[in-house]
């Protein structure tokens, strides 16, 4: 009995009570085995398998020790009482074993809970310096970490710091609206909003609410930062999610202001030095702002019309000032096309005819034409057509303004060199004709065949005149053939 429970012990101590060296031997053998194995503690712990198979044998060293003392005399001055004791005493060695082993295995997991905590944070850190979108993994990786920490592993010294860890984790993804980007700070904050959908919300705290007012923040201050500042297909996301998402909210409560803050900031800056762009900017924000969920904001929309109708009428100008004679022409056409009740609707046509002629003939673009007729007589300026197409005549000088006249059906084109001596010269033949009454002054004229028999070699044909008092003027109209081209330019 006494050999029994000293083998229990693991070190076969009630063999080498009875001199049984080589079963000793096999004992700590064993015992010596489970130790290299289980030490030291690691969060796994050790096979189940090799603990039973390491308590069979205590047993099965138990029970031989017990048979054999039976048949052999214990020696020395050991008595079965006090070897019995022993055994007992000595059973508390692998009992204590098995308490610190426990123990250390316990430290074991919290180390590598602690590790796993380490790893996340790391992660968050090297996501903090990489844009939302390239560290949209990272953040959502370390986020199942800490869920699984917060959740499954509350009590551990890991999962009590998660809450702080979520703190610094919101802090990071937020980076970019603490730094006042509020346009790259949407995605995140976006993203904050739904991380209460993955993680228990008594881990958030107050963190499960926080991205709400930061958000609609953004939204606002983006929104009205690039108000008319991009193409219409693009602008006013943020503005109309902003108003959509958080419709009760302080910053929706603002965009109305803005807009017409905005509005009226542009409208006056057509009057300055950069109307086109002005303009543009405003037809901008008129399309995004009628674009917006919200009617009362929608509905200002129209507040920009006044100044888009300045900023057409003021850009048509300055890019005849600015020699872009083409684009003042497409533009001034236009606002007198689609402002029929304006008072500079007029004024709009003469300048647009003028940057016609200066598109061909640049002396016609030195200056805008006068804003009104000068006094004082006016003299005749008798045009004929000796060509068989229409022709449209423009004109500016003191006056500006277009006319035409017909095509002469009997009449044809002439070669290069007789053109000029012969046309508008057939006696008998009545041509077509149109009579101008100008002011004296410097004039130039652009002369514009039409008509499917000018074929498509007929250019335009661009020329100066002065208008002295006192006399009256004839020109001609017609159509020469440049040698080996056909059809040529026409002359007057």
């Amino acid at each position: 009995m006494a050999v029994g429970l000293l083998n229990l012990s693991g070190f076969g101590l009630g063999y080498a009570l009875m001199r049984c060296w080589f079963r000793t031997v096999l004992c700590w053998a064993a015992t010596g085995a489970l130790l290299v194995v289980a030490l030291p503690a690691d969060a796994d712990g050790v096979a189940g398998w090799l603990v039973v198979a390491y308590l069979v044998v205590l047993v099965v060293a138990a029970a031989d020790g017990a048979r054999t003392a039976r048949r052999r005399t214990v020696g020395g001055s050991w008595r079965p009482l006090v070897a019995a004791g022993a055994g007992l005493v000595l059973l508390a060695v692998p009992a204590g074993d098995m308490v610190f082993y426990g123990s250390a295995q316990d430290e074991a997991v919290e180390q590598m809970l602690l590790d796993r905590l380490e790893r996340g944070d790391r992660s968050v850190a090297a996501a903090s310096g990489k844009s939302f979108a390239d560290a949209r993994d990272d953040y959502r990786s370390t986020l199942a970490v800490y869920r699984d920490l917060g959740e499954k592993h509350a009590g551990s010294r890991a999962g009590k710091l998660v809450p702080k860890r979520l703190d610094a984790y919101y802090r990071a993804v937020s980076a970019p609206y603490r730094q006042k980007k509020h346009c790259e700070a949407i995605e995140p904050l976006t993203y904050l909003r739904t991380v209460p959908e993955a993680i228990d919300r008594k881990l958030l705290g107050d963190l499960a609410d926080y991205p709400d007012e930061p958000l609609a923040t953004a939204l606002y201050e983006c929104g009205v930062g690039k108000l008319g500042t991009v193409r219409t297909d693009k602008d006013g996301r943020e503005l109309s999610e902003l108003l959509r998402t958080f419709p009760g909210s302080a910053q929706a409560g603002k965009v109305g202001a803005a807009v017409s803050g905005k509005i009226s900031a542009q409208s006056r800056a057509v009057r300055g030095s950069s109307p086109c762009a002005a303009e543009e900017m405003l037809r901008r924000i008129r399309a995004t702002t009628l674009s917006l969920p919200d009617k009362k904001v929608s509905a200002l929309a129209g507040k920009a019309d006044p100044g888009i109708e300045d900023g057409a009428y003021a850009c048509g100008v300055a890019q005849f000032e600015d020699k872009q004679f083409d684009s003042a022409r497409l533009s001034l056409t236009e606002f007198a096309a689609t402002y029929k009740k304006d008072k500079r609707r007029a004024r709009a046509r003469d300048i647009a005819i003028a940057a016609e002629i200066a598109d061909t003939r640049a002396a016609a673009g030195k200056h805008l034409p006068p804003s009104g007729p000068p006094g004082g007589s006016r003299m005749e300026l008798v045009i004929s057509n000796d060509a068989p197409d229409g022709v449209e005549i423009l004109y500016t000088g003191p006056v500006t303004g277009r006319t035409s006249i017909k095509g002469c059906g009997s009449c044809t084109s002439y070669s290069w060199v007789s053109g000029a001596a012969a046309a508008c010269k057939a006696g008998g033949k009545s041509y077509p004709k149109v009579t101008l009454r100008l002011p004296a002054g410097e004039y130039h004229f652009l002369y514009k065949h039409r008509g499917a028999s000018s074929g498509t070699g007929v250019t335009s044909y661009a020329d100066g005149s002065r208008i002295q008092p006192g006399y009256r003027y004839t020109g001609c109209t017609y159509v020469s053939r440049s040698p080996g081209l056909g059809y040529g330019t026409t002359g007057t």
